[in-house]
Parts: structure tokens; sequence; C-alpha cells
């Protein structure tokens, strides 16, 4: 799939899932749980709750995400 098929949204971390999930609740107040994208685990990049994130999501299931930026801050 393409990356501009691909739809971003802002959120929160509210919850640390196992295996590097997270659940997310999106500036529309959605819950969605998301997984850390490669680029980022590959830099250590860590995550905690409460963390402002950019998340993306594929069109056909909104339910889940893939997490690639954290805000600083």
């Amino acid at each position: 799939m393409a990356k501009e098929d691909h739809i971003e949204m802002a959120g929160t971390v509210i919850d640390t899932l196992p295996n590097t999930m997270f659940r997310v609740e999106l500036e529309n107040g959605h819950i969605v749980t998301a997984h850390i994208s490669g680029r980022m685990r590959k830099n250590y990049i860590r995550i905690l709750t409460g963390d402002k994130v950019k998340v993306e999501l594929t069109p056909y299931d909104l339910s889940k995400g893939r997490i690639i930026f954290r805000d600083k801050g």
C-alpha cells in the first residue's frame, strides 16, 4: 500500500500493553491499539504513558495503528 493511503492522526498514549503495543487515545476521542514503527524501534525511542504521539492508521482497519513520531515535551 502506498504511503499516501495512510491516515495520520495525533493522540496520547493512555496505556502500555505487552509486546511493545500501546493504547492510544486520538484527538477525536477514538481509542486504537498501536505498535512502534521499525525506525523508532531501531533508534531505541522510548514511549511512555502520557506521551503525545503521531499515529498512522490504515483505511481498512481503523482500530489498529503504527506510532510513527513522539512529540517533544
